[in-house]
């Protein structure tokens, strides 16, 4: 039996080792980890995911998500003949972003971020000071975020809040935390809720994933 290709496209910035924890049995699936590339000066997000889909090199992959890497999967759909597309901690359509990123998009706030922090997450991490959990999740980035590059997060920033999609494809297969503090599921329609998780559950949520998301790939087209 020929096994199922499966590609994984992490969050926003994040590198492939965020999916370090995920499991699929090896006689069924082969996992692909896929990376960020620096976009090209103007290049829309449809270019951009034309640019990634040619990482793809099997027919009838199954496509995995995360954040950002969700909303750039879904435009990579597009472009191949995908057997899923699942997103984990996303969203559908701009229909389901929070408030504040509707009204980043209407003030351009988003412009204002000083994405340059990130550049030099270590000096952050050593200088950080307060709660314990501050110091966590820096750690976690700094073991996490890959991408710094100031005019990746600039462009990534402005495709998620500018993101056009209003219509959602009924196709798409949505993993979502109850607990999700980036996208709160009150906004999400049509989801596979996990008790707890929050928008970094593909690290925190694994053991749920690992046991789920095999179900989940082989699961027929009602």
């Amino acid at each position: 039996m020929s096994k199922i290709h499966v590609y994984f496209m992490p969050g926003m910035a994040a590198s492939p080792t965020i999916f370090e924890r995920i499991q699929l049995p090896e006689d069924t699936f082969e996992m692909h980890l896929l990376e960020w590339e620096i976009p090209n000066v103007g290049e829309t997000l449809v270019a951009y995911a034309q640019r990634i889909a040619k990482k793809v090199t099997h027919e009838n992959p199954i496509l995995i998500g995360v954040s950002f890497g969700g909303i750039l999967v879904q435009e990579m759909k597009q472009f191949l003949n995908p057997k899923k597309v699942i997103i984990i901690s996303s969203v559908k359509s701009n229909t389901e972003f929070p408030r504040r990123f509707k009204l980043a998009k209407t003030t351009k706030a988003y412009k204002l971020i000083p994405t340059t922090l990130f550049e030099n997450i270590e000096m952050l991490v050593k200088f950080s000071f307060g709660s314990s959990i501050v110091k966590q999740r820096l750690a976690l980035y700094e073991k996490f975020l890959a991408v710094r590059d100031k005019r990746y997060l600039d462009w990534a920033i402005e495709q998620i809040i500018n993101w056009n999609r209003i219509e959602i494809d009924e196709e798409i297969i949505h993993i979502h935390g109850d607990a999700d503090e980036v996208f709160p599921p009150k906004n999400i329609k049509k989801f596979i809720p996990v008790k707890g998780g929050t928008h970094i559950m593909i690290l925190s949520k694994y053991k749920w994933l690992n046991e789920n998301l095999p179900k989940i790939l082989l699961e027929e087209k009602a």
